[in-house]
């Protein structure tokens, strides 16, 4: 047992298919605890093949929390997600001295952290004019009036999701500020009750496209494109702003072959990764673990550094 009172949430971070889940779940079993998911693809009931979801047996032998608790009709924000990560992670310290928090969603981790500034409220007139000029101009567009205004955010911004890019230029246009100075402040805003040791997944970078790339194999085999067809009503929704369905609604349409739209889903999910990349790299709290080489030393490895940061003597 350790012998620290304060009780702990260990964040498991990294870029998608890095292998955040098998780790996750490997280190809950040893610790005998509980997940709090910080992807925000997870939470919604309806997406479920392309957001690369726990499976149910993983789930049964792992406690998890806010996975499939929404649905794709439901609005929902980060400051939303801060109050329910708190509770279910505030549940968990009730019965264990240990958390674990994963998933590869930047700005959630962070505010799970830290806390978040308030947003200010967009004027309805800024709202329109940013979602007509998405209609007539289309979302590249839209990226490169970001990058001039907001060049850092840009480079972390999941640049295939039209409403995270209407949303920071959004408060741009309301606040003549940039979004990023919103979320990243270096003084820490909510001091949490709890010790927070950041643990970070790295992989070569053709290891780890590899991976990108058979997984998105492996998710046309299980049927994603069922899943994106059932969904299409809902393409508007915020939930559905993401890399995996965006690029098979336009094959719906028959913009392109489904050929094309796998080609897409690959190289949007690539990019994806090297933004969340950018964006872990700059928090210099997380200790970083390479998996390429041998993941079972790996695990080993993390294990023992885990060990000492939580005096754990057994």
């Amino acid at each position: 047992m350790s012998t620290n009172n304060t009780p702990s949430l260990i964040i498991l971070l990294g870029a998608t298919a890095v292998g955040k889940t098998s780790t996750s779940i490997a280190l809950a079993q040893w610790l005998d605890t509980e997940i709090v998911s910080t992807d925000s693809r997870q939470f919604y009931q309806e997406m479920t093949i392309g957001t690369a979801k726990p499976t149910h047996e993983e789930q049964a032998g792992v406690p998890h929390h806010l996975v499939d608790f929404l649905s794709v009709r439901d609005n929902y924000d980060v400051k939303q997600f801060e109050r329910d990560a708190l509770q279910a992670i505030a549940h968990i310290f009730e019965k264990k001295p240990y958390a674990i928090a994963t998933g590869g969603s930047g700005l959630y981790v962070k505010t799970l952290c830290e806390g978040i500034d308030e947003m200010p409220d967009t004027p309805e007139h800024i709202r329109q004019e940013l979602q007509q000029k998405l209609e007539q101009e289309g979302l590249v567009s839209l990226a490169e009036e970001l990058k001039m205004v907001d060049p850092h955010y840009y480079q972390e911004a999941d640049l295939q999701n039209p409403r995270r890019v209407i949303r920071a230029l959004e408060v741009y246009y309301t606040t003549k500020k940039p979004y990023s100075s919103f979320i990243n402040q270096s003084e820490v805003k909510e001091k949490r009750p709890f010790n927070i040791i950041k643990i970070g997944l790295a992989r070569e970078r053709e290891e780890l496209y590899a991976r990108i790339n058979l997984r998105v194999d492996q998710m046309v085999k299980e049927g994603l494109f069922d899943e994106a067809k059932a969904l299409q009503a809902y393409e508007n929704h915020n939930a559905l702003q993401t890399v995996g369905y965006q690029e098979i609604f336009p094959y719906l349409r028959g913009e392109y072959d489904k050929d094309e739209a796998i080609r897409l889903i690959k190289r949007n999910t690539r990019r994806f990764a090297k933004r969340q990349l950018t964006w872990f790299r700059r928090d210099h709290d997380v200790e970083w673990f390479d998996l390429s080489k041998n993941e079972k030393q790996s695990l080993k490895s993390i294990k023992q550094y885990l060990k000492a940061r939580l005096e754990i003597r057994a």
